[in-house]
């Protein structure tokens, strides 16, 4: 890979958003990788956006996820 500084902010911007692609589906070698490049691009004042959400990251909040306990089944 060429030296980060050396990236356009759009080459930059697209491997970033690439790596980080990896790192969510589990290849762990890709998050310190995502994290530079995406550090370069805040260094650089450039915004990073996912052009596509993964469909198993749900992000919301954890009381939102699972409103009610299973345990609590069986009682009213």
């Amino acid at each position: 890979m060429t030296a980060i500084r050396d990236l356009s902010d759009e080459d930059l911007t697209l491997h970033a958003q690439e790596w980080r692609q990896r790192a969510l589906r589990g290849d762990k070698s890709a998050r310190g990788v995502a994290h530079a490049l995406e550090t370069e691009l805040r260094r650089r004042g450039v915004g990073v956006t996912m052009q596509t959400e993964p469909a198993n990251l749900d992000t919301r909040p954890v009381t939102l996820r699972n409103p009610r306990p299973w345990w609590k089944f069986w009682s009213g």
